[in-house]
């Protein structure tokens, strides 16, 4: 079962996730119960993201150059993998009070990831480690600030802010189908306010009856304008049962 999101003639009334996003809608007039709202969407988000026991397979593509990788979701924590140079290794997220933390493994350790680490291309890409773990969706500022058509289709659109100094965000803005709850657009921004990164999912798949990314593009700018400097293309499957 798919969905399209550039004619969107079909859409699954259920939860998306990721990159598995559920996402369940609320509107408010003030802005408190607009931030509460926020946050209750972003629960839904998280739920959908951590407490999923699956496993995707799929590849960066970017420049006709194919990257394998693995997602795999077990309670609190997401690891994801790469296959380069005949070889798996990546890294993993936890969950925790609250808070998405990055880590790598060193001579058999976790090990925090460097701060300056986290904003970083992995194998040259246009995806960063914070785009792939979509680590902003746990930033504690968030709020509803409005509505915008993405595709034709009406979308509530929040706004969140970067917490700290780590990655290069410091604003993210995310839009969210009004009636289905599916994830249409990111774009994120610097501390200058400029454009660096957008996000379009493109198509979902259905996995454990929960809706989650197929397919999306990640569109990287040059600060200050609207040129696209580079293009890269996620794409997911649901895995077959074995180890790596």
């Amino acid at each position: 079962m798919k969905c399209y999101f550039p004619s969107m003639t079909k859409v699954l009334p259920a939860a998306g996730c990721f990159v598995l996003m559920a996402i369940g809608l609320l509107c408010s007039a003030t802005l408190v119960r607009a931030d509460d709202a926020a946050e209750r969407l972003l629960e839904s988000v998280r739920y959908g993201a951590t407490l999923q026991k699956s496993r995707l397979e799929g590849h960066l593509r970017k420049d006709g150059k194919r990257t394998p990788l693995t997602l795999t979701m077990m309670g609190e924590n997401i690891s994801f993998q790469f296959y380069t140079q005949k070889k798996w290794s990546g890294f993993h997220m936890q969950m925790k009070q609250g808070e998405a933390k990055l880590f790598e493994t060193l001579q058999g350790k976790a090990v925090p990831f460097p701060a300056k680490k986290i904003g970083q291309a992995v194998l040259g890409s246009d995806v960063t480690y914070e785009d792939l773990s979509l680590r902003f969706l746990y930033w504690k500022d968030a709020t509803i600030i409005g509505q915008e058509k993405i595709k034709m289709q009406h979308c509530h659109k929040i706004r969140l802010r970067n917490p700290g100094q780590d990655g290069r965000y410091s604003l993210v803005y995310i839009w969210v189908h009004q009636k289905f709850g599916a994830l249409m657009q990111v774009a994120g921004y610097n501390r200058n306010g400029q454009l660096l990164k957008r996000f379009h999912v493109t198509e979902l798949m259905t996995v454990k009856k929960v809706q989650t990314l197929k397919k999306m593009n990640v569109e990287t700018y040059k600060p200050g304008t609207n040129k696209v400097t580079g293009v890269t293309y996620l794409e997911f499957k649901e895995a077959k049962r074995r180890g790596l």
